[in-house]
């Protein structure tokens, strides 16, 4: 809405609104400055939550997870199997139904040594660091690899107007007018990425509970299976 004022001397004078008006003022500055500032407001904060898909090497992750320095905690999709993942420090915990790991002990020629599906259910087991399971999946548990992963869009910056995500207003910037991926980042409070769309089709995700701090436990012993040197293959 245009405000009107009236004058004595000139009759009525016009104004047009400021989006950026009450802002972080980050909606003033150039695409590459606005990408700056929201890694280091994503690089500086103590905690966040992603959710969202995540396309690599061919495989499509659903993910919803919470990240903290020292570890995280969440769920994770692929091929229609859901499993949790716990890290605190160096040590990988991976949650799952007894169907998840029956379809490990279908996989895997160690007869015997091979621990029953129904044992496993619901348990926390270990995942040793020398398991190719601990690469592949201890990366979802880390705030800063991920994050410096999936921040990234490619091609030339542009800002691509004003939007809201949740509630909460946004500026837009993408790369290659979209086709290197699109970001949205808060304009309230600290300019924390808020809605990112990866380039290639690789995925989509949320980003919400910046800086908001919460506890990693490690799991009872009665909940915790140690499988060894190297867990089923899944």
């Amino acid at each position: 809405m245009c405000a009107l004022a009236v004058t004595g001397a000139t009759g009525v004078t016009g104004c047009s609104e400021d989006p950026d008006a009450g802002t972080n003022g980050v909606g003033r500055l150039s695409a590459g400055q606005i990408e700056s500032r929201t890694r280091s407001a994503a690089d500086s904060a103590g905690a966040v939550r992603l959710s969202g898909t995540v396309v690599t090497s061919g495989n499509t992750y659903r993910i919803d997870m919470r990240l903290k320095a020292g570890g995280g905690t969440g769920s994770v999709t692929s091929k229609g199997a859901t499993f949790q993942l716990l890290r605190i420090g160096e040590q990988l915990y991976l949650k799952a139904d007894a169907d998840f790991w029956r379809h490990a002990d279908g996989a895997d020629a160690k007869g015997g040594e091979v621990a029953s599906a129904d044992k496993l259910d619901g348990k926390y087991v270990k995942v040793p660091q020398g398991d190719p399971a601990y690469k592949k999946f201890s990366g979802f548990t880390d705030k800063d690899l991920l994050l410096d992963g999936l921040l990234t869009l490619h091609g030339d910056l542009t800002t691509d107007g004003h939007h809201e995500q949740a509630g909460v207003r946004t500026i837009r910037i993408t790369g290659d007018k979209g086709a290197g991926g699109t970001l949205d980042v808060s304009l309230e409070g600290e300019p924390y990425p808020l809605n990112l769309t990866r380039a290639g089709d690789a995925g989509t995700l949320s980003f919400s509970d910046w800086d908001k701090g919460f506890t990693l436990k490690e799991p009872s012993k009665g909940d915790t299976v140690d499988y060894g040197k190297q867990l089923p293959a899944s």
